[in-house]
């Protein structure tokens, strides 16, 4: 599983609740341009639009080389679940404060693949209490390898 791109902001801005692995549907120059890894997700998201759900805001560049036929950057991408899959995120994403978006875009089997996620808003106590932990376990590491190093 080669990881093309990711969300840096989701786990950041958002608690995830739960993750679901999605096909999507792409044209050949946007394959071609995520193969060379040119794109972006930190402002896209997903929608659940008449059993169907859609990827809004994923910016996959212009192929280089393509001819007139090149695709739109931010073009709306559908996404491939199960029908019950489709259901439970209609579900969770009706829930005021929920919000669904890609976390990442990877090869699986030659194909790409979406892991979608479904998360809560952080607010800013919670980022500054993550920076806090973060802090200390890098500081207890830091601590522990000085320590094996001085031996």
């Amino acid at each position: 599983m080669a990881e093309i791109l990711t969300n840096s902001k989701a786990r950041r801005d958002y608690h995830i609740l739960e993750t679901f692995e999605a096909g999507i549907v792409l044209h050949g120059t946007e394959v071609k341009s995520l193969r060379a890894g040119r794109g972006q997700l930190s402002d896209a998201f997903a929608r659940v639009e008449k059993d169907e759900v859609f990827l809004h805001n994923a910016h996959i560049d212009e192929y280089t080389f393509g001819n007139r036929q090149n695709h739109t950057p931010k073009s709306v991408r559908k996404l491939l679940l199960h029908k019950s899959e489709i259901r439970k995120l209609g579900g969770l994403g009706a829930v005021k404060g929920n919000a669904l978006f890609p976390l990442s875009l990877y090869w699986k089997n030659g194909k790409v693949k979406v892991t979608l996620a479904v998360g809560k808003g952080k607010v800013e106590f919670d980022k500054r209490e993550d920076l806090k932990t973060r802090e200390s376990d890098r500081e207890v590491k830091r601590a522990t390898m000085h320590r094996l190093k001085g031996k």
